[in-house]
Order: structure tokens, then C-alpha cells, then sequence
């Protein structure tokens, strides 16, 4: 799948409401996530995990689709590659970047567990879901008759499919049913559910020991971006804009 590829799917909802395109930037195998409130006269929209390198083919998305950008977000502060957020903004007036309190980075929105972000009549859920990073937190589809159904969990590096970054695991706690959308894949995957990972999970179906086992002995290579995309990532991705901004 190249970099300018977009990959649709049916929100399986209840309603029409929900818009959801599901993006891939292929040097860092990032997912960026779109979704918007198709019903609602402004048509509503935010992003999940933007890269830097791929911000032009997203907005010119969002222009193809009528939708207005109000959010660009991550879920954590991301090593492999650099945040799209901060391009966004010098480009669309009026967007905010969101991040987690707990990551230490600079947003125009800090949140917490428990918060919820509105856009139109459909919102998202902010979990915390540290391991990978200390502030890394899942955003979940609302619960509810008017809320796309079954939910929709957008994981970061926090779960993988068929893998993980280090997670507690309180994912698992949402119904079995819920779609598992995670930043990263390596292998050609798309999406799973709570329910698979649940059975299926290399990692997350062993116990304890042999979980931090594994975990203290993947031998990963040091993320070859992660000197430039770290400084970067904590100011909205702009350290180098400075003079452009």
C-alpha cells in the first residue's frame, strides 16, 4: 500500500453519521485515522496520528470531502516518524492539536483519562493506556444508541494486531466486538477486534513472566528517527518550522 493510499471502511453503525478513512504512510507503516460527523451541517472532522510527510494528501482529502477539520490528535508522542499536527495547523486556521497531559508535550488541547472529545453529535473517549509511553491513551468511539456501534478503538502503539508496545491491558475491558485500529503495521493488517486480540495475541495469551519475557527480549534496532522525531513530536512537530512558521 503506497503513502497516497487510502483504505475505506464501513463504520458498521447504527446511523450513517459516522465518516471513517483509515490512511497509511508506508516509510514508518503509520496509520492516520480520519473520522467526521457526516449528518452534521459543518461536517465535523478530526485526524489520528498525522504524519508530516503525508499532511497534503490528508487535507486534500478533507477538501474532496466536503468536511471541515477541527482536531488533529496522537496518541502518544511518536519516535518513528514526525507528527503532522503542527504542519496542519500553519495550513488550516482554526485547528487544534491534542495530546495527552501525561506525554509532557506541547498541544493546544492536554487531556486526561476520562475526557471526551466532541465532534458534531459523535465523540471519543480518552483512555489511559500507558506501557509504551507514559503517556500513551486509546481513543474509543462513544457508547451509546446514537454512537457508531460496534465501538471503535483507536490504539496507538499500545496494542498492535497480534502484538503490542508494552500495554495494561485495560483495553480489554471493552466489549469483545470493538474494532482495533492501532497506529503501526508491519504485516499487512488492517484492523481486529478486542475479541481476537483476547484469543489470538502472541503476546497478550501468555502469562505473566513469559509476557515480560518476550517483552525484555524483542532486541528491537534503535528507532533510526527517533533523535529528530522525539524533539520534534514535543512541540507539535515544529521545531524545525520555526522560521516558516
Amino acid at each position: 500500500m503506497g503513502s497516497s493510499e487510502t483504505t475505506s471502511f464501513s463504520s458498521q453503525s447504527s446511523s450513517s453519521k459516522l465518516l471513517f478513512r483509515q490512511l497509511f504512510e508506508k516509510e514508518s507503516s503509520t496509520y492516520t485515522y480520519l473520522l467526521a460527523d457526516a449528518s452534521h451541517p459543518d461536517r465535523p472532522a478530526l485526524l489520528i496520528d498525522p504524519v508530516d510527510k503525508t499532511v497534503e494528501r490528508d487535507l486534500s482529502l478533507i477538501k474532496d470531502l466536503g468536511l471541515k477539520l477541527i482536531y488533529a490528535m496522537n496518541t502518544h508522542v511518536h519516535a518513528d516518524h514526525v507528527t503532522g499536527t503542527g504542519l496542519i495547523k500553519t495550513k488550516v486556521p482554526g485547528v487544534k492539536s491534542v495530546i495527552s497531559k501525561a506525554s509532557g508535550s506541547k498541544a493546544d488541547i492536554l487531556i486526561e483519562p476520562g475526557d471526551k472529545i466532541q465532534f458534531g453529535s459523535l465523540f471519543l473517549e480518552v483512555r489511559a493506556t500507558p506501557g509504551h509511553t507514559l503517556g500513551c491513551v486509546t481513543y474509543v468511539t462513544g457508547d451509546g444508541p446514537d454512537q457508531p456501534q460496534p465501538r471503535l478503538a483507536f490504539t496507538g502503539d499500545a496494542l498492535l494486531i497480534r502484538g503490542c508496545g508494552r500495554t495494561d491491558f485495560q483495553i480489554f475491558t471493552l466489549p469483545k466486538e470493538t474494532f482495533v485500529y492501532p497506529a503501526h503495521d508491519y504485516k499487512g493488517f488492517s484492523v481486529s477486534t478486542v475479541g481476537e486480540e483476547i484469543l489470538y495475541n502472541p503476546r497478550l495469551t501468555k502469562n505473566e513472566e513469559t509476557f515480560k519475557g518476550i517483552m525484555e527480549n524483542l532486541n528491537l534496532a534503535y528507532p533510526k528517527m527517533i533523535d529528530i522525531a522525539v524533539p520534534a513530536n514535543m512541540v507539535c512537530g515544529l521545531q524545525d518550522m520555526t522560521s516558516k512558521v
